[in-house]
């Protein structure tokens, strides 16, 4: 999808078509989710902070996200895909890889199926997709970039749309690239080719695959050089089940205390026990996720006997996790996400109560019949209209917007915004 996020807030917003719009948080620690073309002409791109991405356009308009809508319309573009294959990949909720080997008898060549989708992807939603084919994942990933639209000192070039390699033209494609574009070549990498002397793919491809692998790993070589070499053999995988869900956010201040971070983990949770009781899973493993102010990560998980549906006991669960954490340097950032799912479930355990079955579990189990009432009430009445008492100092819908707070920061506080 073209400036995927960006463009979803363009149909909502047309008054801003044709300016810089950046998605993500504009405060002091925010970040850059999306681009527009036109902010991209100065500089601005997704990862950026957004202090670096207002020195670069003072220009640019910041609009929070959505992600709640960007899921929304993900979906219903995923829908479209479905409609030419099963086999659908998704990377993102703006990317994918479609095999459409067997349903070139009935739509037709690649080329004529990626102009149909991207048709029906205008008709269904009102953006626009950027679409490669070719024979292998990579080749493909990186025409869809080739047919993108490209902003320049100048302008905004139109892209064409659809970029075809046909089978024996792959290197001839790939030769001109830079050595940066492929897969597994970062910042750190980068440096070790350029060093030695790789700037292009057609120099990769024809260096001398043992040097490569002495200076850069055996496999990591490997893998390179075989992606230079227009070598890839990847199946395209059909999406399973997800394999996590969670939430996370970033703070305008600095928060120091276990209440503070539980409070903010009970609205997390909140969230995330409603969207896999909506998907119709229930995890056994729940866990947190702190990030202090000097930017060091840590993680605790814990897991339950019995797979959990509610909130209440997926944070009874993980609560414990937090009793040896020093929260006096500051955390900036609080997560939570749960996994290894199974279909929910209320069969009573073969066991007595305390040989079969932990706290949590317990706590579910009591918690049943109120965590349904709780789902009937959001379904009539939205999803605002019951939540935890500890929540209702803020308005944020947990995981709407995980780049970061909107505001600048004031002093300590517990509020994100």
């Amino acid at each position: 999808m073209d400036m995927f996020y960006v463009a979803v807030e363009l149909r909502r917003r047309p008054e801003l078509v044709g300016k810089p719009v950046v998605v993500g948080g504009d405060g002091a620690r925010g970040v850059v989710a999306a681009a527009s073309y036109e902010a991209r002409r100065f500089g601005v791109f997704s990862a950026m902070s957004s202090a670096q991405a207002r020195r670069r356009c003072p220009e640019a308009i910041f609009l929070p996200g959505d992600q709640n809508l960007y899921s929304e319309v993900s979906a219903d573009v995923f829908d479209v895909f479905h409609e030419f294959t099963p086999l659908v990949e998704g990377l993102s909720l703006d990317e994918a890889f479609l095999d459409v080997t067997g349903a070139m008898k009935l739509f037709g060549n690649g080329f004529h199926i990626a102009s149909e989708i991207r048709r029906r992807v205008r008709e269904e939603t009102q953006l626009e997709c950027s679409v490669g084919v070719a024979s292998s994942k990579f080749i493909a990933k990186l025409a869809s970039k080739a047919a993108k639209p490209r902003a320049t000192a100048d302008s905004v070039e139109a892209g064409a749309g659809v970029v075809e390699v046909l089978p024996g033209d792959e290197l001839a494609f790939l030769r001109p690239l830079k050595v940066g574009m492929l897969w597994g070549v970062g910042p750190v990498t980068l440096e070790k080719l350029q060093r030695l002397g790789v700037t292009t793919v057609e120099e990769l491809a024809r260096f001398d695959l043992r040097t490569l692998q002495t200076m850069i790993g055996q496999a990591h070589g490997q893998h390179l050089h075989d992606l230079a070499n227009a070598r890839d053999d990847r199946p395209v995988v059909a999406d399973g089940d997800a394999k996590s869900i969670g939430h996370e956010e970033t703070f305008s201040d600095d928060i120091y205390s276990r209440e503070e971070v539980k409070t903010h983990l009970v609205r997390l949770a909140d969230s995330v026990a409603r969207r896999c009781r909506s998907e119709g899973v229930s995890p056994r493993t729940c866990t947190i996720k702190l990030k202090f102010s000097d930017f060091r990560v840590i993680t605790r998980s814990r897991t339950s006997v019995t797979p959990l549906s509610s909130a209440q006991a997926m944070i009874r669960l993980v609560e414990p996790a937090l009793d040896d954490i020093d929260f006096q340097e500051g955390v900036r950032l609080v997560g939570f996400s749960t996994r290894n799912f199974s279909e929910p479930t209320s069969q009573a355990s073969l066991f007595d109560d305390t040989a079969g079955a932990n706290e949590a579990s317990d706590l579910d189990a009591a918690w049943a019949d109120a965590t349904s009432a709780i789902d009937e009430i959001r379904q009539r009445f939205g999803s605002s209209a019951i939540r935890p008492a500890s929540t209702l100092n803020t308005d944020r819908e947990p995981g709407s917007s995980p780049w970061g707070p909107s505001r600048p920061p004031t002093g300590r506080s517990s509020d994100s915004q």
